[in-house]
């Protein structure tokens, strides 16, 4: 537990939230309700062992924080907590709130054990890739924290990746990427990672039965309408780890067909360009929903790609 002044807020409050939620307490001496929850939220800080942290401000102490939060929330009773994730207040609650419902509040911003130990699997992974680590050490790992916490997105999306990456040499790897997307499928409607990995996938199953490119060339060069092996080349760079020169594929059929077989080679082209994006830091999470903090400071801002930003404009052109 610390105590919150306008010295230490960026760096006890803000920059400590990118690393584990805070839950920070707003309370006064005055406040008798203050007095009965605060030692309930220091019981829980011991319970939960680390997984998020407690902070406490003085509201008449330090007025312009308390304001901005309240104002913020549009509340104006004390005690006043708020969650802080990713540098951003995003959520909170008024009053001395028994024990069970604080509980339920934490339950949707604090991680449970296993997600920290998948995570921590994953960050593990992701330092091996950077060193240069053996590969099967790094599948083992992003496949241990898949199974650890199965609802661990962006572990599951790096596992994914590294396996349809190697199945360009090993096509044994396909099988395995499918095994691991199945429990993930029903996402594809809304997660345009998601979406694209499936693409990728389909693509890499359909290069068994693929058309070597030679034939393919021939029937483009004797047919320049001839979509379907367009679309066969398309898939096949797209899994020989060529995707501008997919995507230049699927442009050769958009501007001859926007609508071609339900607007299949713009969906590809779009889940190419998801694949490329690079994820954005944790210091540029997403946002918080409830209103922001001046004090807080700036939002991190991701570089953009020139290539991804030249072939999104292809595609905005042919389009529109």
């Amino acid at each position: 537990m610390i105590d919150i002044t306008i010295e230490n807020f960026q760096a006890e409050l803000i920059e400590a939230s990118m690393q584990q939620p805070v839950l920070l307490d707003i309370w006064a001496p005055w406040c008798g309700p203050c007095k009965s929850l605060s030692p309930v939220l220091e019981k829980l800080e011991t319970d939960y062992d680390g997984r998020f942290l407690l902070a406490k401000l003085n509201s008449d102490e330090q007025p312009e924080i308390a304001g901005q939060l309240s104002q913020a929330f549009g509340v104006r009773s004390i005690p006043f907590c708020v969650m802080f994730s990713q540098g951003q207040p995003v959520d909170g609650f008024v009053g001395a709130l028994p024990e069970a419902q604080i509980r339920e509040f934490l339950a949707k911003h604090v991680p449970t054990e296993d997600e920290l130990e998948a995570e921590a699997e994953a960050e593990e992974a992701e330092q091996l890739m950077a060193e240069g680590g053996d590969v099967e050490d790094v599948l083992a790992k992003l496949q241990e924290a898949v199974a650890i916490d199965p609802a661990n997105d962006n572990a599951r999306l790096d596992y994914l990746k590294l396996l349809l990456s190697l199945a360009r040499d090993e096509p044994a790897r396909i099988e395995q990427a499918r095994h691991a997307f199945e429990p993930a499928a029903a996402k594809v409607l809304s997660d345009a990672r998601f979406s694209a990995v499936e693409h990728w996938l389909k693509a890499a199953e359909a290069r068994a039965q693929a058309r070597p490119l030679a034939e393919l060339d021939a029937a483009i060069a004797a047919n320049k309408r001839d979509f379907d092996a367009r679309f066969e080349r398309a898939q096949q760079l797209l899994v020989a780890g060529e995707p501008t020169a997919a995507m230049d594929e699927l442009l050769e059929i958009l501007m001859r067909d926007k609508a071609w077989s339900q607007d299949l080679a713009r969906k590809t082209y779009v889940a190419i360009l998801e694949l490329m994006t690079k994820p954005a830091p944790k210091a540029a999470a997403e946002a918080a929903t409830k209103g922001t903090l001046e004090i807080a400071g700036k939002a991190a801002v991701t570089s953009s790609d020139p290539v991804l930003d030249q072939y999104r404009r292809k595609l905005s052109m042919v389009l529109f």
